[in-house]
């Protein structure tokens, strides 16, 4: 992937200019979030935040769980590449990488749960990218000769751990070492 892709929101390609409005509007999102949480988040709020007009911010993003996905796929898109390794232990550091991107902050964490399982196509093409690349660094970290239903297995595991996460059974940190454990008893 291009890191003009990177800095492209679903919705277009970017000059440089655009790119840095979509950056602001993704940094203010995150500090909307810290100060309101996702209930109290609008895309109005996010654009004076980040000093453009409201309408510059739809012209990006369709919604807030628009906006929220793609925080949460460019913390995604940021991870350093994989190179192939065939190593499983390398498969559950992957996962637990991934599941620690928003741990530390939980206004996030739960807003991007919330986002993600929005049904705006936007968010849809999203969900698609993020679930891609998550299976592209499973498949590097496990190899080329990975078995396909230890990768399903490991992306089911990834999958509900986030929606115990996002339902407020466990922390995020928690999900991690959950995670772990479970990818662990996976590819042995």
């Amino acid at each position: 992937m291009s890191n003009n892709a990177l800095t492209e929101p679903t919705r277009r390609r970017l000059t440089h200019r655009q790119a840095d409005t979509v950056r602001r509007l993704t940094d203010a999102a995150v500090e909307e979030l810290r100060e309101r949480g996702f209930d109290g988040l609008t895309v109005r709020n996010v654009a004076r935040r980040a000093g453009v007009a409201p309408a510059t911010a739809y012209t990006y993003f369709s919604s807030k769980n628009h906006l929220v996905a793609e925080v949460f796929w460019r913390r995604l898109s940021a991870l350093p590449p994989l190179r192939p390794a065939g190593d499983p232990v390398q498969a559950v550091s992957v996962l637990r990488e991934i599941a620690l991107l928003v741990a530390d902050e939980p206004r996030l964490a739960a807003a991007c749960t919330a986002a993600l399982l929005g049904d705006d196509p936007d968010v849809q093409e999203l969900r698609l990218r993020i679930g891609l690349t998550i299976r592209r660094r499973l498949r590097a970290a496990l190899g080329p000769e990975a078995d396909r239903k230890v990768l399903n297995a490991l992306e089911m595991a990834y999958a509900g751990a986030l929606v115990q996460a996002g339902m407020g059974h466990i922390s995020y940190h928690e999900t991690a070492d959950r995670l772990a454990e479970v990818a662990e008893l996976i590819v042995r």
